[in-house]
């Protein structure tokens, strides 16, 4: 693996500058199209998966925080309150008190359980400077959220669901996770609810990965402060472990909340609340598939798709490629070979000479280096678009 910060730069993913701020990157044209399609694939597959998504301000009042646990428990990570007015006003470190605020927002029926609440959100840490590097650790943050709030019965259900769901996420990625952490409590008086939920949350997650047969580590103290979890951990360039996904168990913020749903015989009972991320922040994500995949990203989410070296001509083939929806760069500048070298982690380059020009033909050069025989302009395209859309996680893969 090479380090991301080095590769981000290289290839004009991402940047940051000191006027802005540590931990703060900004995400240049390439990047930025990479992460687009990335957020777009995880959308689809949550609606398609029965989520439904919302907004909500990155901004809280201090007292939304007192009561979800978060100012007690995680204040050294919180930027501090602004004032305005008689209010004091926090820039939020994780999603969950709005997501529990959304479900209280009106009577929730048994017939709703479980209720998918998802979002692309942003969130903001306090972290040292020490700690701050690339995309692995920053302070601005974009997640990958959601929250599932269920009847105590659907629990065990829906957290193996989202087991499949991080499975089939991290293979469309091309994301290989290191491992997997069963995380427990800890010594100390930091963890929220009671015993009994505690119990409870533990024995649902030991099931769940026992289940779907995957093998695991317990890290005690590792818990958040509301329940324990289950994280996804990756391995960067230097060896050091993150976690990219999780799946967590919370009995305590619906209570905290005093959230509520109509059960069939008109009682009122308290849901529980699934905590979950298939693939973490955007940052993160892109630091590790930035090393993963050594900035040769899979077709579906390159930020460059295609390549056209014209020698000397005038092609209406770049036109098209782009009216099909394919991210398109055309090179005119040096040499044959220099402009192959320019183009290395493109999927696909097309030579377009004279005699292809007059023919309405293209020859394609692959990633690896194959090179395939001439083919007409459309089917081409047709061909680079069925890649893009089938999601081949194998960046290698490149004909359907």
């Amino acid at each position: 693996m090479i380090d991301h910060r080095r590769l981000g730069r290289e290839l004009d993913l991402f940047d940051s500058d000191p006027l802005i701020g540590a931990g703060l990157p900004f995400w240049l044209p390439a990047g930025a199209a990479a992460r687009r399609e990335v957020e777009n694939y995880l959308f689809d597959l949550e609606r398609r998966n029965g989520y439904q998504h919302v907004y909500s301000p990155v901004l809280g009042k201090r007292q939304m925080y007192e009561l979800s646990g978060h100012l007690a428990n995680f204040a050294g990570d919180m930027f501090p309150p602004m004032p305005v007015g008689d209010d004091e006003l926090m820039l939020r470190p994780s999603l969950c008190p709005h997501h529990a605020l959304i479900f209280k927002a009106r009577q929730r029926s048994y017939r709703e359980m479980p209720l998918r609440i998802a979002e692309l959100g942003q969130m903001y840490r306090q972290e040292r400077s020490g700690v701050l590097g690339g995309l692995a650790r920053v302070r601005s943050i974009a997640l990958n959220d959601s929250h599932v709030f269920c009847a105590p019965e659907q629990v065990s259900g829906e957290v193996a669901s989202i087991l499949r769901l991080m499975r089939e996420a991290h293979d469309a990625l091309g994301l290989r996770p290191a491992s997997y952490q069963l995380s427990l409590r800890g010594t100390g008086k930091k963890y929220g609810g009671d015993e009994e939920s505690w119990a409870l949350s533990e024995t649902l997650l030991r099931g769940a990965l026992s289940d779907a047969s995957i093998g695991y580590e317990v890290k005690a103290g590792e818990a958040a402060f509301y329940g324990p979890k289950i994280d996804v951990q990756v391995l960067d360039a230097a060896g050091r472990e993150w976690t990219i996904a999780t799946v967590q168990i919370d009995f305590h913020q619906p209570e905290r909340f005093d959230l509520s749903y109509v059960d069939a015989s008109g009682a009122k009972v308290r849901p529980v609340m699934v905590h979950r991320s298939l693939a973490g922040s955007m940052e993160r994500l892109f630091a590790q598939l930035i090393e993963e995949h050594e900035g040769a990203f899979p077709v579906w989410y390159a930020p460059v798709q295609l390549a056209v070296l014209p020698l000397g001509v005038d092609s209406a083939f770049v036109r098209e490629a782009v009216a099909a929806g394919l991210r398109v760069e055309e090179h005119h500048e040096g040499s044959l070979g220099a402009r192959i070298r320019a183009a290395a982690k493109v999927p696909y380059i097309a030579v377009i000479g004279e005699r292809e020009a007059a023919d309405g033909l293209v020859s394609l050069r692959l990633r690896g280096g194959q090179q395939l025989d001439p083919m007409p302009g459309a089917e081409a395209i047709a061909m680079i678009s069925a890649v893009a859309a089938a999601r081949i996680p194998d960046q290698l893969l490149l004909r359907p």
